[in-house]
């Protein structure tokens, strides 16, 4: 593989070195979703949180459930939160260690995105991991949503069905949020008849399910 300096290239060559590192990027983009997961089952994000300010990597190596095998859990960890800080679930910031001879060492923060895996945030994403009706036909979730309506009292009696759940919008709204939806649709197709749903289908299931109205929150 021969080595450019992106100064001196160019332009055709700089977009044929775009376009690998594109192909590169979703090729290997599982390896966003299986960092985050790491960092969920090491219990990152709740370590960080109850430090209550910002976490050198040697206290956060000490502070994980794991042996530092060989003396090498440092580098790991280090290389995972790096990878995740560009993926914006932490950010860093720089501190002083007093404890290791003065040596400057940066310290990891929590984002507005990492602070929804902390387990005991209110509206934390790690109990909402399984959706139910995306992994279902119309079919069937029309028999799951009258069962639901046959459960609750009337809407007179504040009976109500509460859906946690994803709309899938069009392309004109923002790209991050559309890509995430994509992804999403994507992975119910594990299931033969599972997909995602637009509002407009959301509203015929409802409809077909005998329920005369509802609302949409967070859109």
């Amino acid at each position: 593989m021969a080595l450019y300096d992106n100064n001196n290239i160019g332009e055709e060559a700089r977009q044929i070195l775009a376009a690998q590192a594109h192909i590169w990027n979703h090729t290997f983009n599982y390896i966003n979703s299986m960092s985050l997961k790491c960092a969920i089952q090491l219990g990152i994000p709740d370590i960080i949180h109850s430090h209550g300010q910002a976490m050198t990597l040697s206290n956060l190596v000490n502070s994980l459930p794991i042996n530092n095998i060989n003396g090498t859990t440092r580098d790991y960890i280090y290389r995972l939160m790096r990878i995740l800080i560009h993926a914006g679930f932490f950010v860093q910031t720089n501190s002083i260690n007093k404890e290791e001879n003065d040596e400057e060492e940066g310290g990891y923060l929590l984002t507005p995105t990492s602070r929804l895996l902390i387990k005991d945030e209110p509206l934390s994403l790690v109990p909402f991991v399984q959706w139910i009706l995306p992994d279902w036909s119309d079919e069937d979730c029309i028999k799951i949503l009258r069962k639901c309506k046959e459960a609750i009292p009337n809407k007179e009696n504040g009976g109500k069905v509460i859906i946690i759940d994803m709309v899938l919008m069009n392309q004109k709204g923002d790209h991050k949020a559309y890509e995430t939806q994509l992804f999403m649709d994507m992975l119910t197709m594990v299931h033969p008849s599972g997909k995602e749903r637009s509002q407009q289908e959301w509203a015929k299931l409802f409809s077909s399910s005998g329920f005369n109205d509802y609302k949409k929150y967070r859109d």
